[in-house]
Order: C-alpha cells, then sequence, then structure tokens
C-alpha cells in the first residue's frame, strides 16, 4: 500500500484523534521492528528511544518473547478463565512472586485505564466510601471514571465524568513552591538551594502539609482510596520528595482509604533501583495496577491487590473475556522471564544513570535547562527561559543552544528542540500544561554504547529531521503542542541509520 493511501485511510477511516497526533510534514510509515531498531517502508533504520511510549520494555520482536507466542498460538489462542489452563495460572504464581506480601492477588486486564478503572470500583466495594484523591499532573487512564483521576486539561471533555475524584497538590521539588537540592531519589538533584538539616526535608513537610488541607476542605472525613505514580509519566517525569509517599500513605489509611500505585510506566524494573516504583519509596500499597511493559506491546493491564480486598470484591460477579487469556499470558510470562535473563533492570540502572549524569552537565553549563530528573529509563529533561523564573523556553533561545550545539555533544539535544520550536504553530495538543520538557523512556535493553550515541559523541553527526519528540510548547493562545519522535543521524554510522526519541 503506497503512502498516499494509508495517509488517505488515516484521514477517512481512523478515528479523528491520529491525525490529530500527527503533527509532521512527513509522517514516518513504521514497517518492522527488532530489539531496539525500528525500520520504515523505505528501509531507513531507526534507533528508538521512545519504546512505544514506555510500552516495548525488552525490545521489538524479542526472539524469547517471540517464541513463547508462536509456540503459544499453535496450541490455544483463547478460552476464558472459567476453565483451567496452565499459561494464567504459571504466570498469575511467577507475577505474584515478584511482590511483597500481602500483595498476591492478581486480577488481569486488558489495558492500564480497564486496571485503574477496576481499582476504582474495588476501592470503593472494599473501604465503603466513595470519593478518591489523586495529584494534580498525574494520568491513571482515559475511560469515563479514571479521567477524573488524571489532571491534565488536554484529555479533559465538557461533560460530566469521575465523579468523586479530588486532584491534590502534586509535590514538585522543581517547579512548586518548595523543594531544595537533597529532595529526590535520583542520581540528580534539582538547582534550588537547601538548608534543610541532614534527614530533614521541609518541602516534604509543605507539601504533605497540603494534602492535610484537601482532606480538611476538599473531601468527606472518609474516603476510599489515593492513586499516585512513584514517578510521574505524562506529568513530566516528576519526582515527589522521598518520604512524601510513605507519608501521604499513612494519611490515606487514617481517613479509611487504601493506597493505589500506578505502575503502569514505573514498572517491571524501568527505575532500575527496584523492580518496582513503589519499593523506592518504602512503602508496601494496597494495590498496584500495571499494564504498557508487562507484555512489550501486547495488549493487556493488571490488577495485584491483598486477599482481604479481594474478598469484598467478590460480593459480585466480576469477569473479564480477554482478561488473561492463554496467549496474553504466554506473552507476559516470558517478558518477566526475558526481564530476568536479559538483565534489563540493572542495564536501566547502569544506563540510566550515565545517561542523567552526562545531561546533568549540559544543565550546569546551559541556562535553558533548568532540571534534568529521573531514575533508571524514566527521565525527564526541562527546558526553561532561565533559571530563576523558570518561564518556558522560548525559540531565541533553542535557536542559539542550536547554533552553539554544532561543535559539542549536546547538538542532538538542542538541534531537536529548536526544530520543534520552528515547527511550533502547527497542530494543537496539551500534554505538560506549565513547562517545555523533554522525557525519554527507552527500551530497557538499551545499551551503553547506543546512549553514547544518542547524547551525539561524534561530533561530525547532523540533524537529518525532527518530529514528533516529547515537547510540550506554550502558544500565545495558552493552548500547547505536543511532539513524540526526534530523527537524527550521525555521518559516521550507515546513511540510514537514524534514532528515534
Amino acid at each position: 500500500m503506497s503512502k498516499d493511501r494509508m495517509i488517505e485511510i488515516r484521514r477517512q477511516n481512523c478515528n479523528p484523534m491520529t491525525m490529530k497526533v500527527t503533527y509532521y510534514k512527513k509522517p514516518v510509515f513504521i514497517h518492522q521492528g527488532y530489539m531496539q531498531w525500528l525500520w520504515d517502508v523505505d528501509g531507513r533504520r531507526y534507533l528508538d528511544l521512545f519504546a512505544g511510549v514506555a510500552t516495548v520494555s525488552v525490545g521489538h520482536c524479542h526472539p524469547k518473547v517471540t517464541a513463547a507466542a508462536e509456540q503459544q498460538l499453535k496450541k490455544l489462542w483463547h478460552t476464558t478463565n472459567i476453565y483451567v489452563y496452565p499459561t494464567l495460572h504459571e504466570y498469575c504464581e511467577k507475577l505474584a512472586s515478584h511482590f511483597p506480601d500481602p500483595l498476591k492477588v492478581i486480577y488481569l486486564t486488558n489495558s492500564g485505564s480497564e486496571a485503574n478503572d477496576l481499582a476504582i470500583l474495588m476501592a470503593r466495594l472494599h473501604t465503603g466510601n466513595y470519593d478518591i484523591i489523586s495529584l494534580r499532573g498525574s494520568y491513571h487512564g482515559g475511560s469515563p471514571q479514571t479521567i477524573g483521576l488524571t489532571s491534565n486539561a488536554a484529555y479533559k471533555y465538557p461533560v460530566a465524568s469521575g465523579f468523586g475524584c479530588t486532584n491534590t497538590m502534586c509535590p514538585d521539588v522543581f517547579r512548586g513552591p518548595w523543594g531544595g537540592s537533597h529532595c529526590r531519589d535520583s542520581p540528580v538533584q534539582t538547582i534550588r538551594e537547601c538548608t534543610c538539616a541532614q534527614g530533614h526535608c521541609m518541602a516534604n513537610q509543605q507539601y504533605i502539609a497540603q494534602l492535610k488541607e484537601t482532606f480538611a476542605t476538599s473531601v468527606p472525613n472518609k474516603i476510599a482510596a489515593f492513586f499516585g505514580e512513584p514517578i510521574q509519566g505524562v506529568g513530566g517525569a516528576v519526582q515527589y520528595p522521598k518520604n512524601y509517599l510513605k507519608e501521604a500513605y499513612k494519611l490515606v489509611r487514617e481517613q479509611g482509604g487504601i493506597c493505589v500505585a500506578d505502575e503502569v510506566q514505573t514498572g517491571f524494573g524501568r527505575t532500575g533501583s527496584h523492580f518496582w516504583g513503589f519499593q523506592g519509596h518504602d512503602v508496601i500499597p494496597d494495590m498496584v495496577t500495571m499494564a504498557k511493559g508487562i507484555g512489550n506491546g501486547f495488549p493487556m493491564g493488571a490488577v495485584v491487590t491483598t486477599p482481604e480486598i479481594a474478598a469484598s470484591f467478590s460480593k459480585g460477579l466480576h469477569f473479564n473475556t480477554f482478561g488473561g487469556n492463554p496467549l496474553a499470558c504466554a506473552v507476559a510470562s516470558s517478558v518477566l522471564d526475558t526481564i530476568r535473563e536479559d538483565d534489563t533492570q540493572q542495564n536501566s540502572l547502569r544506563v540510566g544513570t550515565y545517561l542523567i549524569t552526562e545531561l546533568a552537565k549540559l544543565r550546569d553549563k546551559y541556562e535553558i535547562i533548568g532540571d534534568v530528573r529521573g531514575k533508571g529509563l524514566q527521565i525527564g529533561v526541562e527546558m526553561v527561559r532561565d533559571k530563576v523564573q523558570l518561564y518556558s523556553q522560548k525559540k531565541i533561545a533553542c535557536k542559539k543552544m542550536y547554533c552553539d550545539a554544532q561543535t559539542d555533544q549536546s547538538r542532538a539535544v538542542f538541534a531537536a528542540l529548536y526544530m520543534q520550536w520552528v515547527r511550533k504553530e502547527r497542530k494543537q495538543g496539551a500534554y505538560f500544561p506549565f513547562y517545555s520538557l523533554y522525557k525519554q523512556k527507552k527500551l530497557m535493553l538499551f545499551t551503553h554504547s547506543k546512549e553514547h550515541r544518542w547524547v551525539g559523541i561524534s561530533c561530525s553527526g547532523k540533524i537529518v529531521y525532527s518530529c514528533n519528540a516529547w515537547f510540550s510548547v506554550p502558544s500565545f493562545q495558552s493552548s500547547y503542542r505536543f511532539f513524540h519522535t526526534v530523527f537524527l543521524t550521525c555521518k559516521t554510522a550507515s546513511s540510514k541509520s537514524t534514532c528515534i526519541s
């Protein structure tokens, strides 16, 4: 099928949102993938730094996962969990082994939105309460229920939805009203000064005070749940003060609620230091939701909870036709095996720490890089006009960085950013409402040599094309642009070798 025909079908038959997120003048027509590489229909090879929105965890068409899928396809595609089949039970046992007690009961779904939707219902049934709190800037799904938890105007529609959901202040130690130089669990801290004594965090106290104010003013005296991502994903790779979740969980439980960790983006070793993001906060939630990396791109999600909460949910009949079908379980089981055998968690820690540290050097050098944050391969780089007022960066500053970067290893980053500003008068979207952010969620098999290449060690490289990168660019109408992917190439490499980030 020709490119023109595909675009014609995209406009006429695919849902309109597919065109709304197609910002670039020359779309990329992806045809094939293998491990960290993608190929378009013309045979050009791309290094994938985006991982299908943090979804392809162990590599495109990973041989082990592909073999497991093929083997199951020849045996049994689908039956429901009304019947007893090996793959369901093998996978549930394997997944449960990755959780501390008492998180041992598993519900399998088809997506992260569905998992969070189910968690909302279970929390309300178990507690007998209705109201739920989430953080501003969070993303927990786009279903009629989860849209209330999601605190981002881009996903909101002018209809009644998300009843009983309240968004409280996000404890953002870089852009929020309080923060310092020792707040986060990251190889790199903010540039904000800190006068706190060792073991004491004023910023954390202030954000906890805001949560207490929410309890006092915005919800009943008993709530159903608190939802939180260990590191905000869509919200901008935002990290909280080290003890924030621990103290928040305590307050929530005192109000009769349960604590839900949304691991859709941070789970399965992406943060490097731990298999689950909540472990980095030294907490044990009452429920954990997950999707994306669980199936390496296969549509799947899950809720993991306690026997006590599961018992409350058994008062009615819950059934999911496709959740945990034989093929899904075979793929997900192979993903867990591959994460262990390929040591992708340690690779995320090693490569991610290197990248964050190198990006911090660029932050110290350039005025428009306000913050570098994250853990493992969950990374954010925030661009600002200046590091005092933290206004979003302007095109002229980006152009200066682009010119300066021609003889610097940061060339790739700033060239990409500048090219986004060149195209900033194109279509509208809104993902990060207050700032311009570059996010990276690479495949967890991303190697140190590939990292060197992305940073741009080869100074003879040149930018070829830039589109759809993780930037949000404010317009004069107070709407925002969102882009997905940057394409870069180096002269020292093959003429058909390109990077996607």
